[in-house]
């Protein structure tokens, strides 16, 4: 073993115990805890540079905190997904692998809007997914049509810079 991998394995030993009561007092579920947990130290293994920790438990926290993030927003995906294909017909109900799929595309999407002020994120949901004008968008939401196409090539660059700027 590495260096660095000695490095996490002994701040495995001595916080996990801790990390996952944590995260078990947060999610209130021992099993999304535990794979949090370990998720943690998945991240830290997967880090090209190992910071010096001077506050270990903060440091672990954080990242945590933001897996914990992740975990919720799935939920609320998956159980908005669930409620909006609940009234179709069983034959027409997609499966469990399709279900998966587009729940992680949905995840994907959610993550690359994250970054969008409310009323940018509004103006490109409704282009996009509504097929809306700009003009029915401005009109919708009380903005200026120039608002609208600048919230719009905004959203849009967001998310190009996101998929392809290194």
């Amino acid at each position: 073993m590495s260096s660095p991998e000695l490095a996490v394995q002994a701040l495995y030993l001595s916080h996990h115990g801790w990390l996952n009561a944590w995260l078990r007092a947060r999610l209130g579920n021992a099993a999304d805890a535990a794979d949090l947990a370990q998720d943690t130290f998945v991240r830290l293994l997967q880090r090209s540079e190992r910071p010096e920790l001077k506050a270990p438990r903060a440091f672990l926290r954080t990242i945590a905190r933001g897996l914990v993030i992740d975990h919720w927003r799935r939920e609320e995906i998956e159980r908005a997904y669930l409620q909006a294909i609940a009234h179709l017909p069983e034959a027409e109900t997609p499966g469990a692998e399709t279900r998966a799929l587009v729940i992680e595309l949905l995840e994907g999407i959610a993550r690359m809007l994250e970054g969008l002020k409310p009323k940018v994120r509004q103006a490109f949901l409704l282009a996009q997914c509504e097929g809306l004008t700009h003009k029915q968008i401005a009109a919708q939401m009380g903005l200026s049509l120039r608002s609208v196409e600048r919230y719009v090539a905004d959203a849009l660059y967001h998310c190009y810079m996101l998929r392809y700027a290194d």
